[in-house]
């Protein structure tokens, strides 16, 4: 897979913002709350490199300190989520009788919900809301899609002859499902903990700028919400143009990764990629459908009679 340039690409991007994270406290150039008054809505400049705010707060300081929960409620999210999409659509999916029916329906309930006002009303009724509650809540609104395509997945592979070759041989069931299975769902597995974690980013990001969560909490979206309470539209740029861009950049990257996972583990994608690769090389056009076709080797002469 690290041949696939699309996802060294977003695995670079990802890598870049997660090292931001982590390290983001130790970087920062300033306090991201201190004010200076003298320096209110600086545009770029060597001493603020991202401009600063209304009240003299350095942009960059609050880009890199939010990241840190930006990135923590959106892995966070996507893994818990991933994790009841995987036990619910795989059971739902292997199971038959009740047992799937009831956890199809599970799903299905959880499909007609709507995420984003669930998600409001929980997080108002608590005055500091903590990352892990806000992606533990993302987690809960977000498996059932990932889930109804597992179901559907397991219960086309359940009747494939290496599953049904295991349990004539009597493996046990966490074995078919771990080893003869699985491997064959990685790609759905990863597209949806890739769709899990951009929606997480996404909705953090609209709840700190519509005011949910607290406003003195930096991430991106807080930065955006200060930026329109203040009038920043569209003259002082440098204050929401570089979050919105770390937003998008974080979304481009996890599709970008999804696209090469689901290349490495579909053959069919992986060949057509080594195929377009092999064409590059040679100078030729990808669409191109001219088959370059050698001429035949006509062999020794015949020899002349006498």
């Amino acid at each position: 897979m690290l041949r696939n340039p699309k996802a060294v690409v977003g695995l670079c991007i990802l890598g870049f913002f997660t090292l931001l994270a982590i390290f983001g406290p130790w970087i920062a150039p300033y306090d991201p709350n201190a004010i200076d008054l003298e320096a209110r809505n600086s545009p770029p400049s060597p001493e603020h490199w991202l401009g600063t705010t209304h009240m003299g707060q350095d942009v960059l300081s609050q880009i890199i300190i939010g990241s840190r929960d930006v990135m923590f409620v959106g892995f966070l999210a996507g893994f818990l989520g991933t994790l009841l999409a995987v036990l619910i659509g795989v059971s739902a999916g292997y199971l038959r009788g009740a047992g799937s029916e009831s956890l199809s329906a599970l799903s299905n309930v959880f499909l007609v919900i709507p995420g984003l006002p669930l998600i409001i009303i929980i997080t108002s009724q608590f005055d500091d809301p903590s990352m892990a509650l806000i992606a533990f809540v993302l987690a809960l609104t977000g498996w059932a899609w990932g889930a109804r395509v597992l179901r559907a997945q397991t219960m086309s592979l359940r009747s494939r002859d290496f599953v049904l070759a295991a349990r004539a041989n009597g493996e046990p069931l966490w074995r078919i499902i771990a080893v003869e299975m699985m491997p064959n769902l990685m790609a759905v597995i990863a597209s949806s903990f890739v769709g899990t974690v951009t929606a997480a980013i996404l909705t953090q990001t609209t709840l700190a700028f519509v005011g949910i969560t607290p406003i003195d909490r930096w991430n991106w979206g807080t930065i955006l919400f200060w930026a329109q309470s203040q009038n920043a539209f569209p003259d002082r740029w440098w204050w929401y143009l570089p979050a919105g861009l770390c937003i998008a950049l974080v979304g481009m990257a996890l599709a970008l990764l999804n696209f090469g996972i689901d290349e490495y583990v579909n053959p069919r994608l992986r060949s057509a990629g080594k195929r377009a690769r092999d064409l590059k090389k040679k100078g030729m056009s990808v669409a191109s459908d001219v088959t370059t076709v050698r001429p035949l080797d006509p062999g020794p002469p015949p020899a002349s009679s006498a």
